[in-house]
């Protein structure tokens, strides 16, 4: 997985993306190896008490950080019975976290029906196409048009189906909690005082000076395995940068997480990447500074089978052990696609790196003619297509190059994948 991540950000270094897309990859979702000791998991931060104190995590146990051994599930639950504010962390593809958000949603559902649920997933502008989908307006291929979901998301709609299914057949409010991606990089690009007033209603005032906060994004930006570029003069700069964009994501999740409460009464439960709850020191320490609301925050880490990885207590007040899988249990294929003026078809922007769509042949400029036997004409309709398909299936995209036209077949083989675990 440390490996994954640096290719990630190398790709991103030689592609030119925006750099705050480094912090969706770092920082969203909770980077462990699996095998072997992360020190992003064993730093002295979150509760004074539990500092320098550690757990041995095992892959298919709940631990309490509190009593720092396993619990069981109804445990945890009757400790969280008064809590306003439920932080449940994810690894974005890990349908293992998913299930376990799931099945938090359907116990405390239970156990008091007066329930909500906070996305990171979705930004506010979209909030009401989520209460369409609540009210039973929207079937699921209607929905995930209308909210753009693979354009604006792009992690399996599958990874997620539970709880949205769940959400509308008993009718609990979810709250999209994110800003738009435009205003999280217009604040990394030029700061937070160069948003507009209206802006400013979206995203509130940023709290740079949480030094322990500081401390943790800081020692997931500096992996050892840094690239050249991103050392020297520039790693203070960029890292700033960074770190004004994950303050605004957090500062944002955090305070509509509270007012989704405060406004409905209702028990919130945060799905959101576990980087953004680490130690307590991430949206749910601004919604703690915001709001009295009790709080409490689960998290899961990628444990190998049959092996221990040492944590420290301090990391939530709730942490399971996850089976480490080579491979996520949907295919992701990234292609860079683009619209052309005068152009109907969507246009390959550049050559694929991912291991997936390399080794279909994809090349930059094709136009795409069909995928799946379907012409595309959106993004959005393009990847929904690809996520229909699963591993050991292939996809034929049928391209124009240089006015010939060529049939490739995208191969969904997780054996294709090895290079990015070596």
């Amino acid at each position: 997985m440390k490996h994954l991540r640096v290719k990630l950000i190398r790709k991103i270094l030689e592609n030119g993306i925006a750099v705050f897309l480094v912090a969706g990859f770092l920082v969203t979702g909770l980077w462990s190896q699996g095998r072997t000791e992360d020190k992003t998991l064993t730093l002295p931060l979150g509760p004074k008490q539990l500092r320098g104190r550690f757990i041995r995590l095992e892959s298919g146990q709940l631990y309490s950080a509190r009593k720092g051994k396993p619990v069981s599930f109804e445990a945890m639950l009757k400790e969280m019975k008064k809590a306003r504010l439920i932080h449940v962390g994810e690894t974005h593809d890990d349908l293992e976290m998913h299930e376990m958000q799931f099945r938090i949603i359907e116990a405390l559902y239970r156990q008091d029906p007066n329930l909500a649920i906070g996305l990171e997933q979705v930004t506010v502008d979209l909030q009401p196409v989520l209460d369409r989908w609540v009210a039973g307006e929207l079937d699921e291929v209607s929905f995930l048009r209308e909210i753009s979901w693979y354009v604006t998301w792009n992690f399996n709609f599958k990874y997620y189906q539970k709880i949205f299914d769940f959400a509308r057949e008993h009718r609990l409010p979810i709250f999209a909690l994110n800003a738009p991606r435009n205003l999280i990089s217009k604040v990394r690009m030029q700061g937070y005082e160069a948003l507009s007033d209206e802006e400013k209603r979206i995203i509130p005032p940023l709290d740079l000076s949480q030094q322990e906060h500081r401390l943790l994004i800081r020692t997931i930006f500096e992996s050892e395995e840094i690239p050249p570029q991103m050392k020297g003069a520039n790693l203070d700069s960029m890292f700033e940068a960074l770190y004004r964009a994950q303050v605004a994501w957090d500062e944002t999740m955090g305070r509509n997480a509270v007012r989704a409460a405060e406004a409905t009464g209702r028990r919130v439960v945060v799905l959101a990447g576990s980087g953004h709850m680490l130690y307590s020191l991430g949206l749910n320490l601004r919604a703690g500074l915001l709001s009295r609301l009790p709080q409490v925050t689960v998290i899961g880490v990628q444990v190998a089978e049959g092996q221990s990885l040492r944590v420290s207590r301090g990391l939530a007040d709730f942490i399971y052990g996850v089976k480490f899988r080579d491979y996520p249990a949907y295919p992701a294929v990234s292609i860079n696609l683009k619209k052309v003026e005068g152009l109907n078809n969507l246009v390959v922007a550049s050559r694929p790196t991912e291991p997936l769509a390399r080794a279909s042949g994809l090349e930059k400029g094709d136009v795409i003619l069909s995928v799946a036997g379907k012409e595309v004409s959106e993004v959005n309709d393009f990847r929904m297509i690809l996520a229909g398909f699963n591993w050991g299936e292939e996809v034929k995209i049928k391209v124009l190059r240089s006015g010939e036209v060529l049939t490739l077949n995208l191969k969904l083989d997780p054996s294709l994948l090895k290079d990015k675990k070596d």
